[in-house]
């Protein structure tokens, strides 16, 4: 990725030299900086290798990182976990400097001080990809909120790819967790995209502060368990994100039988598909079927 490297040898070159490189840094002073004042680290910052394993950010086109990350992930499991839930939107090519962006937070440069995203980089990529993860019911989270990032006359990695433009497919107006075919194969699909899976009534749909909440009923049949616990799942509540308006034929009758897909995300389960459990529809039979026997694809081609 020519731009990207570019992007990084200008940041060594702002950056006051010390005789070293970047990777040659292993441990450094960072108390606070200037997005938070006043925010001190417990742990010391250090330099350590980017896992093979960090597939969003392995071929960034630097070796290290920095640890703890721009995202406060002090860890690399957390962030390896973290990180894994953005991979799918490389492969959507939403944006050109997407990666960019994201791992110029999960696996930051080496440098003497933080070197964060400018603000025009992220609302690039906010603007790109947002209607995407909306499609797939995941709303752009608060920790990427763009005026958290500094202004483009501070030091920040800079947008690479300055007036592209990604031509988006309309935006239907139905919820998105709604609006997706029930086809074995899309089902599946999504199944491999989602954390848990279940086949649930619901007992009461709310709206609250623009998003629409649904309570499931007590009894529900596990297909996939991912992040739930068994107290989550006795009383399951499920939101779909600034879906308090959008339609969804679906909820019009709530006494049916669903299957329900979703993920975890800011400590609420988000409904990211529904629906109709209709055991005589033939494509929701085979992908029934297909759950059971079938070996989910690797992350990047989920989304494909």
């Amino acid at each position: 990725m020519w731009a990207l490297l570019a992007a990084v040898a200008g940041l060594l070159l702002a950056v006051p030299s010390r005789g070293s490189s970047a990777e040659e840094y292993e441990y450094y002073s960072w108390q606070s900086d200037h997005l938070q004042p006043g925010r001190f680290y417990a742990k010391q910052p250090q330099c350590v290798d980017i896992p093979s394993d960090l597939r969003l950010c392995h071929s960034i086109g630097y070796r290290k990182m920095r640890l703890p990350n721009l995202l406060e992930h002090d860890t690399l499991p957390e962030i390896k976990h973290q990180a894994s839930s953005w991979v799918p939107l490389l492969a959507k090519q939403c944006h050109p400097d997407t990666q960019i962006f994201l791992c110029s937070l999960f696996a930051p440069i080496c440098l003497d001080r933080p070197i964060y995203p400018c603000r025009s980089l992220c609302q690039a990529v906010r603007d790109g990809c947002s209607p995407v993860m909306g499609s797939f019911g995941f709303p752009w989270p608060d920790m990427l909120r763009c005026d958290r990032f500094p202004l483009d006359n501070d030091l920040c990695v800079s947008l690479q790819s300055p007036g592209s433009t990604v031509t988006q497919p309309p935006v239907s107006k139905v919820c998105p967790p709604c609006d997706n075919e029930m086809k074995a194969d899309i089902i599946l699909e999504h199944f491999c995209a989602s954390e848990f899976a279940l086949r649930m009534k619901i007992k009461e749909i709310k709206r609250e502060k623009g998003d629409r909440k649904i309570i499931s009923q007590r009894r529900k049949k596990v297909l996939k368990m991912g992040p739930l616990r068994k107290k989550d799942l006795k009383k399951l509540v499920l939101f779909i994100k600034h879906g308090a308006s959008c339609p969804c034929s679906q909820l019009d009758h709530p006494n049916s039988s669903f299957l329900i897909m979703g993920r975890r995300w800011d400590n609420q389960f988000l409904l990211t598909v529904i629906h109709k459990w209709d055991k005589k529809n033939k494509d929701l039979r085979l992908a029934l079927k297909m759950m059971k026997t079938n070996q989910c694809p690797t992350y990047h081609h989920i989304f494909q």
